[in-house]
């Protein structure tokens, strides 16, 4: 029987690729008899230079005494009959779904990669969004619309705002300083706080209290004063991700909309 040239290399690299293959299943140990794969010790490897971690002598050792050791604890949990019990059971398929659910994501993202547009189209939008001003205010935070109404009459009649802010607000993070936000943009604010704050002049004082889902405001502008908003390159990893989680919500939420689902937890509970 003759072989052409071209079927004796098609030949020639099938055998190598099949001895590559038992190269890579090969026992790199044994402990006990029981094998660890070359396999293993290639990902770990492989995984640590890909974190820029320069694999030497040191590093070896240090893998093969994790492999060793790991080997042998694995052996007394099964000699002792630990991978049979419920609870490691539940663990077990547990670690093995997130692993997979965790794979397809990056799976995912690798295969629908947030575009370098898209990522500058978000940072325009970003600018817009962030304004061109910032506001430094103050504020009391009160549970009652009544409450609020009495601190604007008191400071009517001349009442000091950072006085009250200590005494009355229940804003943990800014009371003990008067009332003091700080320096913020309208678009870090909930849209009924923002929208007031936008309206006074500086110095100024809102004369109706302002509700949120937080409460009842009393807001004092202290100053405002242009806003430079970060460069590309500052938010541009930022931005990524926010795209990127975007995208994998969307997916999600089609997965839901194709799915049947039935839900019979409460049911259960209640039995």
């Amino acid at each position: 029987m003759k072989f052409s040239k071209f079927t004796f290399l098609i030949l020639a690299a099938s055998i190598s690729f099949a001895n590559l293959a038992l190269a890579a299943d090969a026992a790199i140990a044994t402990v006990n008899g029981k094998p660890i794969k070359q396999s293993l010790y290639d990902f770990i490897v492989k995984d640590a230079t890909d974190h820029g971690q320069k694999v030497d002598d040191s590093v070896h050792d240090i893998i093969m005494n994790k492999l060793i050791s790991s080997e042998l604890v694995y052996q007394e949990a099964q000699r002792i009959g630990l991978d049979k019990t419920p609870d490691f059971l539940s663990r077990q398929e547990l670690s093995s779904r997130e692993l997979l659910v965790n794979t397809f994501i990056q799976d995912y993202l690798k295969k629908n990669p947030v575009s370098d547009a898209d990522v500058k189209a978000a940072y325009e939008k970003y600018k817009t969004e962030l304004g061109d001003k910032e506001y430094s205010a103050s504020h009391i935070l009160v549970g009652t619309e009544a409450e609020a109404k009495d601190i604007i009459a008191q400071l009517g009649k001349g009442g000091d705002f950072a006085k009250i802010a200590k005494d009355k607000s229940k804003d943990p993070g800014s009371k003990d300083k008067g009332g003091d936000l700080g320096w913020f943009s309208l678009s870090g604010m909930v849209k009924p706080f923002a929208d007031s704050v936008s309206k006074l002049q500086k110095g100024s004082y809102t004369q109706a209290p302002v509700q949120t889902q937080f409460g009842w405001h009393v807001i004092k502008l202290v100053d405002t004063r242009p806003l430079v908003p970060p460069p590309f390159e500052k938010v541009k990893d930022g931005l990524q991700k926010q795209l990127a989680q975007r995208q994998l919500e969307k997916m999600l939420t089609d997965l839901h909309a194709k799915a049947t689902i039935v839900d019979n937890s409460k049911a259960a509970a209640k039995k």
